[in-house]
C-alpha cells in the first residue's frame, strides 16, 4: 500500500473514533454559550465601570454554580462584556446597524436618533432603536483651570475648550449650551478631546476648560482635582431655561458640593437620562430575561457597591424620560412588574 493510501485510511479510522468526553463537553459548552456586548464610552466616564458591573451581573456562562451556591445570579447560557467606545451617538449608530447588541446613549440621543430629529435632522432614522431601561441622571459638566477667570459661560470666549469627541453625546449637548448662551466657534480655541486627554492637558496648561457629560464623581475629573485647582462652572439662569423647557431632555439639576476636591459649594447645571438601548431584532425572551436580572437584588447590590452612581440606578426610575419605544422583551418584564400598564 502506497503512502497516500495509508493516510487515507488513518484519515478514515480518526473520523470514525469516538470524541473525547472533555472535547464533547466543549463543545456542548459553546454551543449554549450567547455573547452580548454592551458599548459603553471611554474609560474616563462612568459609562465605562457601570456597563462592566451590569455585564458581570447579568452573564452566567454554563459551567458555573446556581446562584443558590454562590455562583453567578444573571442569564443562563449568557456571557456579557463591557466594549469602549466613543459614546452615545457612536453606540446608537453601532445597536442600529447590528454591529453590537446594546449600548448606552443619552435620552436626547437616542431619541433623536431614533426619529431622525434634532441633532440628526437630515440624517436617515434608525427606527430599530429599542430601551430596555433608563439607568441614572448624566450630569453636565463643565471644569475649568481655577486661574483660567471662567466663573461663567461669557467668560469662555477666547479660552481653548474641548467639547470632546465626534461621536460623543458630550460633543451634542456642549453645542447646545454653547448655542443657547450666544457663543459661536470662532469665538474659542475649539479641540475636540475625550475627557481622560482633556483633564491632562487641563493639568498641563494646555487647556482652559472642557465639557463633559455623565454620572457624578467621574473618574477622570475626581483625578484632575487630586492634581491641580479646578472649578466646576454654573449652567443656569437663561441658558438653563432655555435648554430644560417642557419637551425638553435636560432637567436642572446640582454637582454637590465636595463631589470634587476642592469645590466647596453646590453647583448648579443640566442633567439628562442614560439609556441602555438595544435593537428591535434581538430576542424577546433573551432582552426579558436581561431586563430581569437587571432590576434583582444580586444586581443592585453589586451596583450600589462598585460605583458610586450605581446608588442612583433604581427601578423605580427605570421609565422615567424614555422617549424611544421599549423593546417587547422589556416591556414584558415592567408589566409583570407593575411598572407598566
Amino acid at each position: 500500500m502506497g503512502w497516500l493510501a495509508r493516510l487515507m485510511v488513518c484519515l478514515a479510522l480518526l473520523a470514525l473514533a469516538p470524541v473525547p468526553a472533555a472535547a464533547q463537553d466543549e463543545a456542548q459548552r459553546r454551543a449554549e454559550l450567547s455573547f452580548f456586548r454592551i458599548a459603553n464610552g471611554s474609560t474616563a466616564g462612568t459609562y465605562y465601570p457601570i456597563g462592566g458591573i451590569i455585564a458581570a451581573a447579568i452573564s452566567n456562562p454554563p459551567g458555573g454554580p446556581d446562584c443558590a451556591e454562590g455562583g453567578d445570579c444573571g442569564v443562563p447560557g449568557l456571557l456579557a462584556s463591557a466594549v469602549s467606545s466613543a459614546g452615545s451617538v457612536e453606540n446608537v449608530e453601532a445597536v442600529g446597524r447590528g454591529s453590537i447588541e446594546s449600548g448606552f446613549a443619552q435620552a436626547d440621543v437616542a431619541f433623536w436618533a431614533q426619529t431622525g430629529t434634532g441633532n440628526f435632522s437630515g440624517l436617515p432614522p434608525i427606527p430599530n432603536l429599542r430601551a430596555i431601561a433608563r439607568l441614572y441622571p448624566e450630569t453636565l459638566h463643565l471644569v475649568a483651570r481655577r486661574d483660567a477667570g471662567i466663573r461663567a459661560l461669557s467668560d469662555l470666549r477666547g479660552k481653548r475648550v474641548s467639547l470632546d469627541e465626534p461621536g460623543s453625546g458630550t460633543l451634542v449637548d456642549a453645542r447646545l449650551v454653547l448655542d443657547a448662551a450666544d457663543i459661536h466657534d470662532h469665538e474659542l480655541k475649539l479641540s475636540h478631546q475625550p475627557a481622560s486627554r482633556a483633564a491632562i492637558a487641563l493639568r498641563k496648561g494646555e487647556l482652559d476648560a472642557f465639557f463633559f457629560v455623565g454620572g457624578y464623581p467621574a473618574p477622570a475629573i475626581s483625578q484632575l482635582a487630586g492634581q491641580a485647582d479646578i472649578t466646576l462652572v454654573p449652567i443656569a439662569g437663561e441658558v438653563a431655561a432655555r435648554l430644560s423647557g417642557p419637551n425638553s431632555f435636560f432637567v436642572p439639576d446640582t454637582l454637590p458640593a465636595r463631589t470634587y476636591r476642592g469645590i466647596e459649594e453646590d453647583t448648579p447645571t443640566l442633567s439628562v437620562g442614560a439609556l441602555w438601548i438595544t435593537s428591535a431584532e434581538q430576542p424577546a425572551d433573551l432582552i426579558h430575561a436581561i431586563t430581569r436580572v437587571l432590576w434583582n437584588d444580586n444586581t443592585m447590590r453589586q451596583l450600589r457597591y462598585g460605583h458610586p452612581i450605581g446608588r442612583r440606578i433604581l427601578r423605580e426610575g427605570a421609565l422615567d424620560g424614555v422617549a424611544i419605544p421599549l423593546h417587547p422583551g422589556a416591556a414584558r418584564y415592567y408589566r409583570e412588574a407593575g411598572l407598566l400598564k
